[in-house]
């Protein structure tokens, strides 16, 4: 869903606290010594293409092949395969540490019982091709279900545990007898994609325009970050703004289908505050 990131609702990305995540140094002469040594035979041991690589940060990485995997991204666009296990791969590799996200920031916590916990985005880059980012959800936080129109997201959690619901737009009926895919009050029939919990060592997830649960919506049973690279990105002047739905049981004649609900398009409050994370990506 679209985030704003500018304007008086937005926090100064600057309070963004960047944590120290390196492993804790190593103390002691024998010990320094040893870590001396190593780095020696390691310097030796790697090829000048290995230490290019190797000093690559993970999200120049990731903004490198979400490019070349989005380049010349449309509404409705699919990327081939190979490209789509590619981005997934990596995405299934990432690490907090890697994104500098950690269960301990401030974004993750919820000290008033009375409202319902905040959703932040931590929003690292958008161009008309695609856009990356990450949600922060404390315990009980809901993002709830939208749609994604024409657009082809990867998400991957990247620590926590949160139930996933995701829908694709029903294409056939689950009753011969009945003869249409929306009804009376303007709802849409839609058929459950994925209804199951996932965590971070769950692959990434993938939808596309027209299937792979393009509708979905998060429940955080614990804190939890979510890395989502999308393309292309919502844009409300070309119509593809972010709606959200309501969810009510299909029931045809042959009784109720848990497989099968209407969803009607509804006016949502939900709001998720933004921060804009600065980032020198290479170009």
């Amino acid at each position: 869903m679209p985030v704003q990131v500018g304007g008086s609702k937005v926090a100064d990305p600057r309070a963004a606290r960047v944590l120290d995540l390196s492993p804790t140094a190593v103390v002691g002469d024998k010990a320094r010594a040893s870590s001396k040594r190593n780095r020696r035979r390691h310097k030796k041991a790697c090829s000048p293409a290995d230490a290019a690589a190797s000093s690559i940060s993970p999200m120049q990485r990731l903004f490198d092949t979400s490019r070349e995997v989005f380049a010349n991204s449309y509404p409705g666009f699919v990327p081939p395969p190979d490209a789509v296990a590619r981005l997934s791969g990596l995405l299934n590799e990432l690490k907090p540490r890697d994104v500098r996200v950690a269960p301990s920031m401030s974004v993750f916590k919820h000290a008033d019982p009375k409202s319902p916990p905040p959703v932040t985005y931590l929003h690292f880059y958008d161009s008309s091709e695609f856009s990356f980012g990450i949600f922060c959800l404390p315990k009980s936080a809901v993002i709830p279900l939208h749609n994604h129109p024409g657009m082809t997201v990867f998400s991957k959690i990247l620590f926590g545990s949160m139930h996933l619901k995701s829908y694709d737009w029903a294409k056939s009926l689950p009753d011969s007898n009945d003869n249409a895919l929306q009804n009376s009050d303007g709802a849409r029939l839609a058929r459950v994609n994925t209804d199951a919990v996932f965590d971070a060592s769950s692959e990434t997830v993938v939808l596309y325009p027209e299937n792979g649960g393009n509708l979905h919506c998060f429940t955080a049973l614990t804190p939890c970050a979510v890395l989502d690279v999308m393309g292309p990105p919502y844009n409300r002047d070309e119509g593809r703004d972010c709606a959200y739905y309501s969810e009510s049981l299909y029931s045809g004649s042959g009784g109720g289908d848990e497989q099968f609900s209407w969803l009607k398009e509804v006016h949502s409050t939900f709001e998720m505050q933004g921060k804009k994370m600065e980032q020198n990506f290479v170009v």
